[in-house]
């Protein structure tokens, strides 16, 4: 044999060095550990936001190494398949080769994206895409339908359909209202657009990535600043931002539900700002990814596995961040299955809040600790989902149905802890994926995704952590919250229940066991200006060499676009500037 170079033979002593401290440790598993390849970087978890991340670690060049424990990637994004049995067929199956049998796509998550499939746009996913050179096709369309307690209605998106709205169902001063807040807040806006948030850093770098790169926006929005950051306020009549006009109110209280979660007065004025500018959007269209959420996530993969040493791993479950004892850096992970990839430069966290803690063992960084008690203690989380999937006949859908429509029961309700649109189940989102893309279906079929929008609270479900999945109380559980779904569908299909040939119904439990969110929670539920001054945990956690992204980390909460702006401010904290500005140059605003 070839006898060893000196730097190959220190590269082996260090690993061998490794393997003898995790085996000897505090940290050690108690099965014998099995060294496996070594990165640069390994990121846990394949959702936008640890996937965003990891492509553009890989632009940059470093070899990187996505790990996910389920066996579809995207995280809560992720989309499966089940034939006309309702059994589930994993995308790796060879079943997924035979063009006679039957296969539906169901999306777990996400269904509504905008701002995608224009060349210049401020979302921070098509920056991403941008950055790292891969994209889906796009399809989009313009035509929304609405059922609210005033009436329903389908129109184009746009300011001017708006505008036709709020003369139908608004009262006398909801156009006024409506005029002179786009007035206030599109400036802000604008200015702000034109800052990309996939460029923020968390270190001084930042006035070079921001400041010196985008001058025009930088110092457009230091007017502006101040406000942008608190609470949007319209309900106070000294506020700027005041509206008189209760329909209007309550639709900006949707939006900013439907969103990410909060109601507006929780949210900040920025993301306010950001909705009303979007309205004004010129050849203002909603975007879908051909081949469904998949096509976003497939996308993503391609920007990580084209680059030499970087890969992307399914069914493969980490249990535990190593941390070397002497330096106490996080340097590695261990998967359940016994082997040890160690990581040169960092260890990026795409889980959820409670899990990204949970990876890394007590007592190995007391600052770390302090976190972990402070966040599990303080932060509440969102609440969870209930979601509906149907395989129906096309006949089931009619034809001149839109492909996305959301219901709202009503405005004002008794719920003692939720008094508007949050209510359980007052909000329900409906789409028809295959009416844009017919290959999600089989010829002849529509699939359908509806679900409840985030208010879905976990105690409901708690008694039912130990009931098995064919329960009757469990099953009825589901049945009760399902209700208001199946009633949304039928505002638009009523033949498809009754016509399904696959049913499909998920609860918060789901999501925990099959997303390993924490109480099926899909993120933090921080509002903005809150008086424990909370906020998200920054993108570099206590422990070194240990990082976190997606709705749980800052930079990031519940929607597509911040999750692709936590990605990539995660990545930004480990690469540096010069490489931060190579990859930026090829955003256009």
């Amino acid at each position: 044999r070839r006898p060893l170079c000196c730097c190959c033979f220190w590269l082996r002593c260090w690993r061998q060095w490794m393997v003898f401290f995790f085996s000897s440790s505090v940290v050690a598993p108690r099965r014998a550990v099995r060294l496996g390849a070594s990165a640069d970087v390994v990121v846990i978890g394949s959702g936008i936001g640890g996937l965003s991340c990891a492509g553009l670690l890989a632009a940059s060049g470093r070899r990187v190494t996505v790990l996910e424990s389920h066996y579809e990637l995207g995280g809560c994004a992720h989309e499966f398949f089940v034939d006309a049995a309702g059994k589930t067929v994993p995308s790796s199956s060879k079943r997924m080769m035979n063009s006679s049998e039957s296969i539906f796509a169901f999306e777990a998550g996400p269904s509504l994206y905008s701002g995608l499939s224009p060349e210049r746009s401020p979302n921070p996913l098509k920056h991403v895409f941008q950055m790292i050179g891969e994209e889906p096709e796009w399809v989009t369309y313009d035509t929304w339908g609405a059922s609210i307690p005033e009436g329903s209605y389908e129109l184009s998106i746009g300011a001017e359909n708006f505008v036709e709205i709020l003369r139908r169902y608004g009262g006398p001063t909801a156009v006024d209202d409506w005029t002179n807040l786009a007035k206030t807040l599109r400036p802000m806006a604008q200015a702000l657009m034109r800052l990309p948030s996939v460029a923020v850093r968390s270190d001084a770098g930042v006035l070079v990535t921001l400041a010196a790169r985008y001058p025009v926006g930088f110092f457009g929005v230091l007017p502006y600043l101040d406000k942008l950051l608190k609470p949007f306020d319209m309900r106070s009549e000294d506020s700027p931002y005041f509206v008189k006009d209760s329909f209007l109110r309550n639709y900006i209280d949707l939006i900013a539900f439907l969103l990410q979660g909060l109601t507006a007065k929780d949210t900040s004025t920025a993301v306010v700002a950001y909705m009303v500018e979007d309205f004004y959007r010129e050849g203002a269209v909603v975007d879908f990814p051909m081949g469904g959420s998949k096509g976003i996530i497939d996308a993503l993969v391609r920007g990580v596995e084209k680059h030499p040493g970087c890969e992307v791993r399914r069914s493969t479950r980490v249990d535990k961040v190593l941390v070397d004892p002497f330096t106490k850096r996080a340097v590695g992970v261990e998967t359940s299955r016994g082997e040890t990839i160690l990581a040169g430069e960092a260890v990026v966290s795409n889980c959820d809040l409670k899990q990204t803690f949970d990876l890394v063992p007590e007592g190995l960084s007391a600052a770390f600790d302090e976190e972990r008690r402070r966040c599990l203690e303080e932060i509440p989380l969102c609440r969870s989902f209930t979601h509906v999937h149907l395989a129906v006949p096309v006949e089931a859908v009619p034809a001149d149905a839109p492909p996305q429509w959301t219901v709202v029961k009503q405005w004002e309700n008794n719920d003692l802890d939720h008094e508007g649109v949050d209510a359980r189940g007052n909000v329900v989102v409906v789409s028809v994926p295959s009416k844009l893309d017919p290959s999600l279906a089989p010829t002849g079929y529509h699939v359908l995704h509806a679900y409840t929008a985030g208010s879905e609270d976990y105690q409901h479900w708690e008694k039912f952590e130990t009931s098995k999945p064919d329960d009757p109380a469990y099953l009825a559980a589901k049945e009760r919250a399902a209700k208001p779904i199946f009633d949304a569908i039928a505002t638009r299909a009523p033949l498809a229940r009754d016509e399904a040939i696959v049913e499909l119904i998920a609860s918060p439990l789901t999501h925990q066991r099959f997303l390993n969110r924490h109480r099926g929670n899909y993120g933090l539920a921080i509002p903005i200006g809150n008086d424990d001054g909370l906020d998200f945990p920054p993108v570099k956690t206590p422990l070194p060499g240990y990082f976190r992204c997606g709705d749980s980390a800052a930079g990031g909460g519940i929607g597509v676009p911040a999750v692709a702006a936590s990605g990539a401010q995660c990545a930004n904290a480990i690469i540096d500037v010069f490489d931060q500005l190579r990859l930026n140059r090829h955003i256009r605003l």
